[in-house]
């Protein structure tokens, strides 16, 4: 590049602010001038405030989906304690979030993850991080989706005598088709819709863990706090191997925070709205989800049947014996809100990711995903796509039911493998010398939060990969999470190795230090201007 070249792209940074300054919302002018310093033409409408993007993240995340599908696995796997992992998990996801913060920061890019990491390390790297990921994140609408439907069941074919019906395979697959279809129309008509959307499914989530767990921990006290202390294991020859089994009840849940990044370019003064959206989705995320978790808990009629694994849809029951057949009609369609702001935040974050990869030309039809609709702003074709392989992996479930849980423990391998990958590539560029120069920045605590998150997802990533059942599970079935991670990967880099598609791109990449830099530079010049205020 040169010097002339460089003094260009300096000036088109004149409305980033300096790290650690006073800042007040960036201009839609400013944005675009910091998009361009990055490579990018401003192409979305920048339309999600900070509160809708905290709202996207937590619908994404969403502690009430997540536990009222755990939840009976948690307690029927390794009781009480399984709590824990929400804790456990809670804390080393906020650490990915701190890092991601500062990535996102200096590279407020539509695609997250894929971008982040294109410009830590190089192309190639990028392109399997986003292949790992959005397999991940595909799956996650499928499974969302899915675990909806006994809750939709429940909602429009449960009495009071038996308030939480499973569906049936037939059931379930139509209504997994039914509510992917919804949620895609509704992301069809753009950014606006999504944030009002994630906005109705933020205040859904919050009545449905605030006020009903509050409701059921004050009123409806059936079982003694001394549950989340008592180990039991009924599907497991010791009790180590069922609380690690249990697990997933955390690492499940603390996942779809990144999705605040994924729509960078929709969002005016991302460099610094976006890390906080990330770390109020994972603290106030982690706090509702205990909340909700301790509340079902201790308001359980029947406790022992849960324990035991025969009710497998506990939830509908002790809303039931609650608060009634209305109030749980009622908690049930709040549940429903939130599956499908959950839903529609996934797609959104996948067609984005999507859209990201096809603009740097990095697979073949590039030119067809990177399309945005002229009256909506919405990458179309994107969004259309990442909703086929939904709709097979529906089938598929339909014809093994048992499956779900198994796809679950894959989405989730895949997704902490996209996000260490992510870590690990901030963390070398760390190591050369790297010190993010966006608006929001850890300073000198950087470095050894990195590492700490770092060591948290791999364990993480151990935990996933665990096998599960006992040895009577057929051994396929016990490492499937494993085994669907390394098929999956094998896949990837055959097609990376073979066909080279980095070589096909001629966007930025792996030029975190030289963007620092000039962040730093004009930082410099800014408070030269001003005087030092």
């Amino acid at each position: 590049m040169s010097a002339t070249e460089n003094k260009a792209q300096a000036s088109r940074t004149a409305g980033v602010n300096p790290p650690g300054g006073t800042t007040g919302p960036a201009s839609s002018t400013e944005d675009a001038e910091l998009l361009a310093a990055l490579g990018y033409e401003q192409k979305f409408d920048r339309k999600v405030s900070l509160w809708a993007n905290f709202a996207l993240g937590f619908v994404y995340l969403s502690p009430l989906v997540g536990v009222v599908a755990l939840f009976s696995l948690g307690l029927s796997t390794a009781g009480g304690p399984s709590i824990f992992w929400i804790g456990i998990v809670g804390i080393g996801q906020f650490l990915v979030a701190l890092v991601f913060g500062e990535v996102v920061s200096q590279f407020p890019l539509a695609g997250g993850l894929y971008q982040w990491v294109r410009r830590l390390w190089n192309g190639r790297y990028a392109w399997f991080t986003a292949w790992t990921y959005i397999c991940c994140i595909t799956i996650g609408i499928t499974s969302t989706a899915l675990y909806s439907s006994d809750f939709v069941a429940s909602l429009f074919a449960g009495t009071a005598d038996n308030p939480g019906i499973s569906s049936t395979p037939a059931e379930r697959l139509f209504i997994a088709i039914g509510m992917t279809i919804v949620c895609l129309i509704c992301n069809c008509f753009g950014t606006r819709t999504l944030a009002l959307i994630s906005k109705i499914g933020l205040a859904a989530e919050l009545i449905g863990i605030v006020l009903v767990g509050l409701y059921l921990l004050i009123f409806e006290r059936h079982n003694s706090v001394s549950i989340f202390f008592e180990t039991s294991s009924s599907n497991h020859s010791n009790y180590f191997s069922a609380f690690i089994a249990a697990s997933l009840v955390g690492l499940f849940l603390f996942y779809g925070f990144e999705a605040c990044g994924e729509i960078a370019e929709e969002v005016p003064n991302p460099s610094r709205s976006i890390p906080r959206a990330m770390q109020l989705t994972v603290a106030v995320g982690g706090v509702a989800a205990l909340l909700a978790f301790v509340g079902y808990a201790l308001a359980a009629p029947d406790l022992a049947s849960i324990l035991s694994g025969k009710d497998s849809n506990p939830i509908p029951s002790i809303l039931q014996s609650s608060i009634g057949t209305v109030g749980t009609k009622l908690v049930l369609m709040v549940t429903l809100t939130s599956f499908i702001a959950g839903v529609m935040s996934q797609q959104a974050a996948a067609s984005r990711i999507v859209f990201s990869f096809a603009r740097d030309d990095m697979f073949p039809g590039a030119r067809i995903f990177s399309k945005i609709s002229r009256g909506h702003r919405v990458p179309m074709n994107a969004l259309l796509a990442v909703n086929v392989v939904p709709l097979v992996i529906f089938v598929f479930v339909y014809y093994s039911p048992d499956s779900l849980n198994r796809i679950a423990a894959f989405q989730m391998l895949a997704g902490y493998a996209a996000f260490m990958m992510v870590v690990l590539a901030a963390l070398r560029m760390r190591v050369k010398g790297w010190r993010p120069a966006g608006a929001w920045s850890l300073g000198r605590w950087g470095f050894v939060v990195n590492v700490a998150a770092l060591i948290y997802g791999i364990l993480g990533m151990v935990l996933l990969a665990w096998p599960t059942g006992d040895s009577g599970t057929p051994l396929v079935d016990r490492w499937i999470a494993l085994i669907g991670f390394l098929i999956v990967s094998a896949v990837g880099l055959a097609y990376l190795l073979t066909a080279k598609p980095e070589g096909k791109s001629t966007a930025p990449e792996g030029d975190a230090l030289e963007v620092a830099e000039r962040l730093r530079n004009r930082a410099a010049l800014l408070e030269t201007s001003t005087g030092g205020n």
